[in-house]
């Protein structure tokens, strides 16, 4: 994201500082957004899960089509080998790509063995717990018969674009989504869950967002501390009705509403 802290990138099987150059403007990627993505973190020392968000890109690749360069294994090492590069205090955000260069002849859909690969990785503060408002957004999450949903593809991100610029237009800080069928989905960037006289609930995953990697270890600390969950279709009045609403993500991990 060039944010302006230390930036360090794999490409072409070598490391290279700064906001690397990676894809060529007549590449399909440039021109037809044949990306998929992962990203892990570092803060205080630790990297929760990065072997699962290794493992995730290979799923998205292969969703997408895509034959990936390289294993689950070697982008782990890739990542370890480059946050050993920045000090063991840094706050990383840690960012394994693949794209397509070439389209087929169809033009629009891939050349699976063009796929190329980068991780970037980049100092970036864990945001700062306070003040963080929802609103409900107009605009839905597509089912998978609609758009890829069960990748992490870059793609996808102009709907999630659209849902925050508008609820922070609005005053906002992100929103909640809702699928065709009137149920929540998640928020613009989040997995979204509510607190009610002591349980936990959230939105099943039915397609139209990704269970996240955060989503899935919150459910397991909270189970295994005794608190019930619960993955259900949810509405907005749940929401509305709730004791408490918190997010999880990458970026932040577990940030209060």
């Amino acid at each position: 994201m060039a944010l302006g802290g230390k930036i360090l990138t794999w490409y072409n099987n070598q490391w290279l500082e700064g906001n690397t150059p990676i894809i060529g403007a007549a590449d399909h990627a440039a021109w037809l957004g044949s990306t998929v993505f992962d990203g892990a973190r570092q803060f205080e020392g630790v990297r929760p899960d990065m072997m699962l968000n290794c493992q995730r890109i290979i799923y998205s690749a292969e969703a997408f089509g895509m034959t990936p360069p390289v294993s689950a294994e070697n982008i782990y090492n890739i990542c370890e080998e480059g946050c050993a590069m920045f000090k063991a205090t840094a706050v990383l955000y840690i960012r394994p790509m693949m794209w397509s260069n070439q389209g087929s002849p169809g033009i629009i859909d891939i050349m699976p063995e063009s796929t190329g690969f980068s991780v970037c990785i980049e100092e970036l503060p864990m945001p700062e717990v306070g003040s963080f408002a929802l609103t409900t957004s107009p605009f839905r999450r597509p089912r998978q018969d609609m758009a890829l949903t069960s990748a992490k593809a870059g793609s996808l991100y102009a709907n999630n674009g659209r849902i925050m610029a508008d609820a922070r237009a609005r005053g906002f800080n992100n929103a909640l989504s809702l699928d065709i069928d009137n149920y929540v989905a998640e928020t613009a960037s989040t997995n979204v869950f509510t607190v009610k006289d002591g349980e936990v609930f959230t939105p099943i995953p039915n397609g139209t967002f990704l269970n996240g990697l955060n989503r899935q270890r919150i459910i397991k600390l909270l189970k295994a501390d005794g608190i019930k969950v619960h993955e259900l279709p949810m509405i907005i009045k749940d929401f509305k009705d709730a004791d408490e609403i918190f997010c999880t993500g990458n970026i932040a991990k577990v940030m209060p509403v």
